[in-house]
């Protein structure tokens, strides 16, 4: 289901439809964790798969060309594909912390400044551990620096 369709349904991007408060509810209470966690766990689901369809297609495609123009090809699209394996990998490993805050209740806050990250950001991008404003001024920074 492609990402428009998951909006059209109710769902956000990892299958799951947004988190929906009860009026009064306690921010990060045990039903906020409880979404959190199956997004991750979802999230976390679909790289592995990722991760064993590569593997796979590597050792389908493996092929020994004697065309170094075709070996070079097939060189450069597993290269590719290692890189973006390695970019899941870390996600993967950013994934499981995030799940071990949920489970310490340490989920949900900025580690910057402390305050709420909020439900619409971390619908987002679930692995957030900084506030809106504080990762905005960490960006600008950052700018600033790799200008320096």
């Amino acid at each position: 289901m492609s990402t428009q369709e998951k909006q059209k349904t109710g769902q956000n991007t990892f299958g799951i439809a947004p988190y929906t408060e009860t009026k009064g509810e306690e921010y990060m209470g045990a039903p906020m964790r409880a979404h959190f966690t199956k997004i991750l766990s979802n999230w976390k689901q679909e790289l592995m798969i990722g991760v064993d369809k590569t593997v796979d297609h590597m050792k389908d495609e493996a092929a020994n060309f004697p065309d170094p123009a075709d070996r070079a090809s097939q060189e450069e699209e597993f290269a590719l594909e290692l890189r973006n394996r390695d970019r899941e990998r870390k996600l993967i490993k950013k994934i499981d912390k995030t799940l071990q805050l949920i489970q310490d209740e340490e989920y949900g806050w900025c580690d910057a400044c402390g305050v709420e990250i909020g439900l619409r950001r971390l619908e987002a991008r679930p692995t957030a551990d900084l506030c809106f404003d504080c990762k905005e001024l960490a960006e600008k920074k950052e700018k600033q620096v790799g200008k320096g």
